[in-house]
């Protein structure tokens, strides 16, 4: 191997540790790792989504983009928020979205928890049983009453679903359908 070939080599080989260590650092830091939703779960759950939704559907931990791609074609009407934190994953769906844009996708490098729910039509999110637990209080103070919440894979605690779906897959992938009721008094 020339000297050119193996400089080239370790660089390539220093970039993908590097990406691979900023993936392990944000999944300690937010208690998850990026994981692309299966094709399956993707169909099942934008079954439970109206095509026609209007507003802002918010995705929480989009990861890859798998999810928030799909979102937004199913949804055409609607603006598509995707939160993402971990830098790999947010940058592959950046350059997903310059590749192949979806003009009503909207990528965002924030933490969600810091943002407003306040507008959102519908929120998505596959998360971890700790931050469902952190983001139920949320949803049911700041999301108006009859939005839609769907979260595959994890329960809101406290929360009784209008449906759960079983995913025909390994798993039976749990899809969870929520709906926030109406404010008391």
């Amino acid at each position: 191997m020339s000297t050119a070939g193996a400089l080239l080599f370790l660089l390539l080989l220093a970039l993908l540790l590097a990406g691979m260590l900023s993936i392990v650092l944000h999944t300690l830091r937010t208690g998850i790792s990026p994981m692309p939703t299966s094709a399956k779960v993707r169909r099942q759950l934008l079954s439970l989504l109206p095509e026609e939704l209007e507003g802002t559907l918010l995705e929480l931990g989009s990861g890859w983009g798998t999810l928030a791609f799909a979102l937004a074609d199913h949804c055409p009407r609607a603006r598509v928020v995707a939160f993402e934190l971990s830098p790999l994953p947010y940058a592959f769906s950046r350059l997903r979205q310059r590749l192949a844009p979806r003009p009503n996708l909207q990528l965002v490098r924030e933490d969600f928890f810091r943002a407003s729910f306040a507008e959102a039509s519908a929120v998505v999110c596959y998360l971890y049983p700790g931050a469902m637990s952190r983001l139920a209080p949320r949803l049911s103070a700041e999301l108006a009453p009859g939005t839609r919440i769907l979260s595959h894979t994890f329960a809101l605690r406290g929360w009784k679903p209008l449906r759960t779906l079983a995913v025909d897959d390994l798993y039976r992938t749990p899809i969870y359908l929520y709906e926030v009721p109406a404010r008391e008094g």
